[in-house]
């Protein structure tokens, strides 16, 4: 695998941008109630996905992996992505659960300002709670970040995750170790939607050098992907071959391409 300018703070050691963006996040609307915020800025931040008026009740909507508060870089990551879901006219105080793929503080330590009022509820897989609070903050520590604090309301496990009631938005959750240990992604069957993670990339896949990591796990869990239906792989970091892969051949393609690292 090629890491090229890795940084102290950097989970995935892709090229970051040298340029100061206008705009920290890029919408996309993928679904009528799904919208991708695709993180533009210099410094280390994972990509953000939204579930709007999915649920029952005063918060109806689902975030998927909120990010960083603040980056490598110094930019406040949280505050932009507040900016980013007000220009759709949503609201982050009306977010009332959040799913993270896995506890790499790129990808959740926001899940601590948004739970401070005790009405946003938290999820993972059980095997990322373990990992989050033994090696997980061994490699925080020796990444030089203070570990992500936050207490998770449920566990995320293997099948079907149903959001909402009546016409509801049903993920299957897949367990999709490699780049961490309880790695989840989530499939999108209706709309035939990827969210995967840090699992695969446009063009590449997740590092496993770090503590808990597997090219073994990471390749089974990739070639598990590559048997769904997918139209849209919605990655939790962008490359410098792109971010979303659309299209049912150029996701074949890339799967075909990725397999190349192993």
């Amino acid at each position: 695998m090629v890491f090229s300018g890795i940084l102290p703070y950097n989970l995935n050691g892709f090229k970051t941008m040298s340029y100061q963006p206008a705009n920290y996040y890029e919408s996309v609307q993928l679904a009528s109630n799904f919208y991708c915020y695709i993180w533009q800025g210099r410094g280390n931040n994972c990509n953000t996905c939204l579930f709007v008026n999915v649920l029952q009740g005063e918060r109806p909507h689902v975030i998927i992996d909120p990010g960083h508060i603040t980056n490598d870089f110094r930019e406040p990551c949280f505050e932009h992505l507040i900016k980013a879901l007000e220009g759709d006219c949503f609201k982050i105080d009306d977010v009332g659960l959040i799913l993270n793929t896995h506890s790499h503080s790129d990808h959740c330590e926001a899940n601590e300002m948004m739970m401070d009022d005790g009405q946003t509820l938290i999820a993972l897989s059980g095997e990322e709670e373990e990992f989050r609070n033994t090696l997980g903050e061994r490699l925080c520590s020796m990444l030089g970040i203070r570990a992500p604090q936050f207490n998770p309301f449920f566990y995320l496990k293997e099948g079907d995750l149903a959001l909402g009631t009546g016409d509801k938005v049903v993920l299957q959750v897949l367990h999709t170790p490699g780049h961490s240990p309880g790695s989840v992604c989530f499939y999108w069957a209706d709309k035939k939607i990827l969210i995967s993670g840090d699992v695969v990339f446009y063009g590449s896949v997740g590092r496993t050098d770090f503590p808990s990591g597997s090219l073994s796990s990471l390749k089974s869990s990739i070639d598990r992907l590559s048997q769904l239906d997918v139209e849209y792989i919605v990655p939790g970091h962008s490359t410098e071959f792109g971010s979303i892969v659309r299209g049912k051949a150029d996701v074949q393609r890339n799967f075909q391409t990725v397999r190349m690292f192993f």
